[in-house]
């Protein structure tokens, strides 16, 4: 069974660790939120996001490409001769457009054959969340949409926290509606709530699903 494994932009320091400790196949599949943010600064583009998604114009989704090779190049040095580089929108990862979005997209569950044809060979594909289009797709939704289309067993979210946090303390378990729910209220902020909802859809999916310390349950 496939682990797949998510990394942030910002957090693929432990990736080499978290692959080299895991015997069953891995598929990653990384983000670079702070990367683009940051060329965006630089190039005096404002960000705008709309429910954890970025609002993405084709000067933006240059950004975005650049910035996704920087860190999946990153990403596979430091697994070593084992990863595969495969950009997302060259391998076929399946979008529903998202118009008033701009260039984004809403993942679909897909099975690329190249991702297939790694693992199978015993290596580890390293996936940006590019989708046809070229569509820019949320990396913790590309995750989980990933993770079910070849049915993989679980999918962890990498962080720099230990987990979920509500009220200060840290969850060991949350169900999946239960989660949906308090994202709706307003209960979680930030770079939680797309992480929340893509373990969230995951798990309801079938695939078990955890953020650090904390298990998504179906």
């Amino acid at each position: 069974m496939t682990v797949v494994l998510k990394v942030g932009g910002a957090s693929t320091a432990g990736v080499a660790a978290a692959v080299a400790a895991l015997d069953e196949p891995v598929c990653v599949v990384h983000g670079a939120g702070p990367q683009i943010t940051e060329e965006m600064a630089r190039r005096g583009l404002v960000p705008e996001f709309v429910d954890g998604r970025r609002v993405t114009t084709p000067e933006i989704l240059e950004v975005v490409r650049e910035s996704f090779a920087a860190v999946n190049a990153a990403v596979c040095a430091a697994i070593g001769a084992r990863a595969v580089p495969l950009a997302g929108d060259a391998i076929g990862l399946e979008a529903e457009h998202l118009p008033q979005l701009g260039l984004v997209g809403k993942p679909k569950p897909s099975a690329p054959a190249a991702v297939l044809e790694a693992l199978a060979g015993g290596l580890v594909p390293v996936v940006s969340p590019l989708a046809r289009g070229p569509l820019n797709v949320n990396a913790d939704e590309m995750a989980s949409a990933l993770a079910v289309g070849i049915g993989a067993q679980p999918i962890s979210f990498l962080t720099d926290v230990p987990g979920v946090y509500r009220n200060g303390e840290l969850m060991q378990t949350i169900e999946a509606g239960r989660a949906e729910s308090l994202v709706q209220g307003g209960a979680f902020e930030g770079g939680i709530v797309p992480k929340l909802l893509a373990a969230a859809l995951a798990a309801k999916n079938g695939v078990a699903a955890d953020i650090g310390v904390t298990a998504v349950v179906a």
